[in-house]
């Protein structure tokens, strides 16, 4: 182990000791949390259904056209295994049902069976916590005029009820296979481009249509159901059928997990605002953490302040039983490999400056209304030399410490990504 390293860790210890934090119970505590790291990065959402990817829709956009975009389902697990041996911890995939193995031969998505990603759960036993799963209601021709679930088309709605039943059977099969619970996120972008005259029935059939997906019991060991709302998209800019009022009832009423996504909100909102309220009411929380500018762009996550205060009321909540940390973000900008790196890290990196807090003393200080301490405690915490203790976890995890693992991806790109 580096000594420098490790000396720098000893002095972060000893001086978070002296504010009652103990700095090898956080590391440990860490080690429990995996992240659910979303294959989508990798090839700019386009899936395998199709030779060459589909076509994006479903208000969504990934822009860049950097080199060395994975175009099979190898090439994609290269480039996961590449970001895994990076980020610290043992953590989860999150797939799309558009990422099946379908041998070449079209299958449609009312017909995807568990089969289909068998390769992608065999592959990851030994190198994952588990697997989470969406269906995929976008990039279809049934979803080509903006409506998938709340299609005024029964026969439309019908189609897509049934891929809905379909994944959470696949999802509940990666559950049993991994031993660990898979969250299946519904994210629905129906939505008009324009202004509608009646905003109640697309609702109606939105929340008919889910209960009918949701209508077969899983054993929630291996398999919860979460919904995830949006406030508009490209192409349905003034109104979205599945909004957050919608959801927020509909998870609350049906006890379904909510999950909050950083970018589907007006620009002044942040998910970190929610967390708190959301869990007095929902079974269980769902994140998925991304960054937006100026809209729902999806940004790779940066270390910024809603990062960081988004795991801290994760932490403070004590119920990090109940929440499931998942990403969301493409960016065809850059080195996807690196995307996915940097990304994962700073969202384990915030957990620990999360956990790193003497949360009892914060929390006694406000109890008794000395604010002035709080203060002084919050501003403190900030040049804390939690950074020691970081490079400290990463070593321990057997990764690169500070920017080697950049050397890392430079090299992969060199090597890998740029003979495709």
């Amino acid at each position: 182990m580096d000594k420098n390293i490790e000396q720098a860790y000893q002095i972060a210890r000893e001086k978070y000791a002296e504010i009652g934090v103990d700095t090898e119970a956080a590391m440990k505590a860490l080690e429990q949390v995996p992240v659910s790291m979303h294959c989508w990065q990798g090839d700019d959402v386009g899936g395998f259904e199709n030779v060459g990817g589909s076509e994006l829709s479903g208000g969504i956009q990934a822009t860049g056209n950097y080199p060395g975009k994975a175009r099979t389902i190898d090439e994609l697990r290269s480039d996961i295994e590449k970001a895994l041996l990076l980020i610290p911890g043992t953590h989860r995939l999150n797939l799309h049902a558009s990422y099946l193995e379908n041998g070449g031969t079209f299958v449609d998505r009312d017909e995807i069976e568990p089969g289909h990603f068998k390769g992608w759960i065999d592959w990851g036993k030994g190198r994952l916590h588990g697997m989470d799963f969406n269906p995929t209601f976008f990039s279809h021709a049934k979803a080509a005029d903006g409506f998938t679930l709340s299609h005024p088309d029964q026969a439309v709605r019908d189609f897509w009820i049934e891929h809905g039943k379909r994944c959470r059977t696949i999802a509940a099969e990666m559950g049993r296979q991994f031993g660990t619970t898979t969250v299946t996120n519904f994210w629905v972008p129906d939505s008009y481009k324009d202004t509608p005259a009646d905003r109640v029935s697309p609702r109606q059939r939105l929340a008919a249509a889910l209960d009918s997906c949701f209508k077969d019991k899983i054993d929630p060991s291996v398999h919860l159901d979460a919904v995830e709302s949006k406030l508009f998209g490209i192409g349905g800019e003034s109104y979205t059928v599945g909004s957050h009022e919608f959801y927020m009832g509909y998870a609350v009423s049906r006890r379904k997990l909510l999950c909050l996504d950083a970018g589907h909100y007006h620009p002044t909102e942040m998910i970190s605002e929610k967390i708190s309220s959301v869990m007095m009411f929902c079974p269980e929380l769902l994140l998925h953490v991304s960054r937006p500018v100026r809209w729902d762009s999806d940004h790779v996550v940066c270390f910024d302040d809603e990062l960081q205060q988004i795991a801290k009321e994760l932490v403070r909540s004590g119920q990090m039983d109940k929440v499931h940390i998942g990403l969301d973000f493409f960016d065809a900008s850059i080195n996807r490999v690196a995307a996915w790196v940097i990304g994962t890290r700073n969202m384990v990196k915030a957990l620990l400056f999360a956990m790193l807090e003497p949360i009892e003393t914060l929390r006694q200080a406000e109890a008794e209304m000395n604010f002035t301490k709080r203060l002084v405690m919050f501003e403190e915490l900030k040049t804390m030399p939690w950074s020691a203790v970081w490079d400290y976890y990463c070593l321990r995890q057997d990764v690169p410490a500070g920017l080697a693992w950049f050397d890392e991806v430079v090299q992969y790109e060199k090597d890998v990504l740029s003979k495709r």
